[in-house]
């Protein structure tokens, strides 16, 4: 007879986003998974992943684009970069795209900024996760962000972000533990700053 009593197992997604002093973004997600789900997973793996997932959940609205002096994330059927990133770089458990531009960034800040993937040994297992430091959107205008830029940036690009890097881990922690395994996001706090 099954134990209806015992909790479900479930993987735990960790999240943190916000805008920092200087008016920039941080926002961190990550899962602490065991050894045993980890497998042969690489920064350079989970970064091809997150760039393939970006194309399947935006229904190629807004495709990854490589090229010899970057990654572009692209409009579909334009050649406008919403992002643009330096080519990859591979410090040891990371893969780091750097920021260089865009239309969503900041003129003035377009050499600010990275979206970071590690794979981090632990104890008893490997973090996985997904990191956006120093970025400086549009949206925002300025070091000093209008109440109503912090609230459309709020609403709009910060919310899409997170939703898609949560769900991008959920995945992946469900492709890597099965799909009955269950998940949870809980807030954290990793560096001081405003919610957004």
């Amino acid at each position: 007879m099954t134990d209806m009593s015992s909790p479900k197992p479930y993987l735990e997604i960790a999240c943190q986003q916000v805008l920092e002093e200087d008016a920039s973004v941080f926002s961190v997600q990550w899962a602490d998974l065991p050894m045993s789900l980890t497998g042969d997973l690489t920064p350079e793996h989970l970064l091809v992943r997150y760039l393939e997932y970006i194309n399947k959940c935006t229904f190629t609205v807004i495709r990854p684009v490589l090229l010899a002096h970057g990654v572009e994330f692209r409009l579909i059927g334009t050649e406008r970069s919403l992002i643009s990133f330096l080519p990859p770089a591979y410090p040891d458990g990371f893969a780091i795209l750097r920021i260089c531009g865009g239309f969503l960034v900041q003129p003035r800040q377009c050499d600010r900024g990275e979206l970071r993937f590690g794979i981090e040994p632990l104890a008893e297992g490997m973090r996985v996760s997904l990191q956006l430091s120093d970025f400086c959107p549009l949206i925002l205008g300025s070091r000093s962000p209008s109440r109503l830029r912090f609230w459309l940036y709020r609403l709009t690009q910060a919310a899409i972000h997170r939703l898609v890097t949560i769900r991008f881990l959920a995945l992946l922690c469900h492709e890597l533990a099965g799909p009955s395994a269950g998940v949870r996001i809980v807030n954290v706090v990793v560096r001081d700053g405003k919610p957004v």
